[in-house]
């Protein structure tokens, strides 16, 4: 594919989200409920963020005791990239888990979300799962993305302590490699309802690769921002839904 239709379908997938958010203007009661359980994770979150942005300097400091002997100003360049490494690291996996983490708590909020963004686009979606076969696969689901997820996170804390270019590659792999993972844990209410397994989600969006990740960075780095991810988590669930649909109908 030519990089002019990459960065065209990239930018159809950041369409996703802004579709997801026109669903404020039509349906405004249910998205107001979509943000109680993000409010409720987000604090807790901003709790864990602040303490690790006053203990940065520590924790660095004992995970880099090797370089106590090292002559200035290579300890302390080291152990600056090491904390950059450590934050952008921390980010990444705090939005990641915030995700699943609010789409559990929050549930039948979602699930409601998720069910009137079905029948706007044509027609729900029962879900013949029943209660524990989803509970299950619910739960298979997100220890296997909590995995991949980890192998991602330690390629990026390494990353980091590249010399001048660490940081900016760290961000660029966190929001890529994260964009996808949120892309996958937003869509799983149109893929588990149809009995589709993580596999299947993970070919069925691969197959438009540069939309997924359009919709996932866009959806990533909106969650960067204050509140960002408690006004956003409803719309992405929206948008994740017709993208979901989308690459269903393609396959």
């Amino acid at each position: 594919m030519k990089p002019r239709g990459i960065v065209r379908r990239f930018f159809s997938g950041v369409g996703y989200l802004a579709k997801g958010f026109r669903t404020w203007g039509t349906s405004p009661g249910l998205m107001v409920l979509g943000m109680i359980p993000a409010v409720i994770v987000g604090l807790v979150y901003v709790t864990g963020i602040v303490l690790l942005l006053l203990n940065v300097e520590n924790i660095v400091g004992w995970a880099t005791a090797f370089a106590d002997d090292w002559v200035e100003p290579w300890r302390g360049l080291f152990r600056i990239l090491g904390g950059i490494a450590l934050i952008l690291l921390a980010v990444m996996v705090l939005v990641n888990t915030f995700t699943a983490l609010t789409l559990a708590v929050g549930d039948p909020f979602y699930e409601r979300i998720w069910n009137a963004t079905e029948k706007r686009l044509g027609g729900a979606v029962e879900d013949t799962r029943g209660f524990w076969k989803g509970v299950r696969q619910g739960i298979g689901t997100g220890i296997r993305l909590l995995l991949s997820n980890a192998l991602i996170a330690l390629l990026v804390l390494a990353s980091g302590f590249i010399p001048l270019v660490g940081p900016a590659i760290a961000f660029t792999l966190g929001a890529f490699f994260g964009g996808w993972f949120l892309a996958l844990e937003l869509s799983g209410f149109s893929f588990d309802a149809r009995g589709l397994t993580l596999r299947d989600r993970r070919r069925m969006l691969g197959a438009s690769r540069a939309s997924t990740l359009g919709f996932g960075v866009a959806t990533y780095l909106l969650f960067l921002v204050p509140l960002g991810a408690v006004f956003a988590m409803p719309a992405a669930v929206a948008g994740a839904t017709i993208m979901a649909r989308d690459a269903i109908e393609r396959d």
